[in-house]
């Protein structure tokens, strides 16, 4: 399937949007862009779960790489006027939008290869 309803294609113009919008936002939030640069690739420490196995890789990664816990960062940073959590939520969910604009999707327990666009 290669036409536009393609849920593989719609999930990757889904995370070029949010990756978009994370940086618009970050940016609006005038934080350093050296710590975006430092930060950025921060949540993919989360896969040395898989040294434990596939299924433990699995949640650790999908637990990094899912977009509730960036905003409930951003969203508890708004509430108590913490730029920083803020700045922190949109690197966070920027990496997960570049993940799904390159592919990586969220990860099944049985191989790191397989996520829900299908087979990396």
């Amino acid at each position: 399937m290669n036409d536009l309803t393609s849920p593989k294609l719609l999930l990757k113009v889904e995370g070029l949007l949010v990756l978009l919008m994370a940086i618009l936002m970050y940016r609006e939030l005038g934080a350093s862009w050296w710590m975006f640069a430092f930060l950025f690739l921060v949540p993919d420490v989360s896969m040395v779960g898989y040294f434990s196995g596939a299924a433990l890789g699995a949640i650790t990664y999908n637990a990094v790489h899912t977009y509730a816990f960036p905003i409930v960062l951003y969203s508890g940073g708004l509430l108590t006027e913490r730029s920083g959590w803020m700045a922190i939520a949109m690197i966070w969910a920027a990496h997960i939008g570049f993940d799904r604009v390159l592919g990586f999707g969220l990860k099944y327990p049985d191989a790191f290869r397989e996520t829900h666009f299908g087979r990396v």
